[in-house]
């Protein structure tokens, strides 16, 4: 009897001292956690600008609109070289590549000079052979949309900031190829 007096006695203290068999939910550890786990991605997130540019694509079923006097410029990208031009008179200069790839200085230069001419021009359409690199668009969209001045402070300048992305004319062989093909594609005798 004394022994079940003093497992009474031990239970009913025990009972009292950690909460009557209900476990409570310890926040101090897991706040200690989040606050080590903020601190910790804040540190070693890598801190980079995202750019986006607004393009003007025209909806997959709109019509032609009416195209005004004037300017229509063109900068078209084949794998060697690139083409200023305007959709009404041609080609105005091509841009071989060099050694080192695009002619971007080059095409800096002249789209500095056909603005000169043009002032209140703002688009231009940029349009690409399928085999260009996404990243030589974006050096071309950048070389088309601004200029650097070079007088020590590193300002930029717009040039033709309404940029149009598409596709490129098919020349040469790619175009033998493609009238190749397009009679026995679209099921024609000949």
């Amino acid at each position: 009897m004394a022994a079940s007096k003093i497992a009474s006695r031990a239970r009913r203290n025990h009972a009292r001292y950690h909460g009557n068999g209900r476990d409570d939910l310890n926040l101090i550890a897991m706040i200690d956690m989040m606050v080590i786990l903020v601190f910790f991605l804040i540190f070693t997130a890598v801190f980079s600008r995202t750019v986006i540019l607004e393009l003007n694509l025209p909806a997959p079923n709109s019509s032609v609109p009416e195209l005004p006097e004037g300017l229509q410029l063109e900068v078209i990208v084949q794998a060697d070289k690139v083409d200023v031009s305007d959709r009404k008179t041609g080609v105005m200069k091509s841009l071989p590549n060099g050694a080192d790839g695009y002619d971007f200085v080059g095409l800096s230069e002249y789209l500095r000079a056909v603005k000169a001419r043009f002032p209140d021009k703002l688009d231009a359409s940029v349009l690409l052979a399928p085999e260009v690199p996404y990243d030589t668009l974006v050096q071309i969209m950048d070389t088309v949309r601004i200029w650097e001045i070079d007088d020590g402070t590193s300002r930029r300048a717009d040039l033709f900031p309404d940029i149009s992305v598409g596709e490129a004319p098919l020349t040469g062989d790619a175009l033998a190829e493609s009238l190749a093909r397009a009679p026995s594609a679209a099921g024609v005798r000949r």
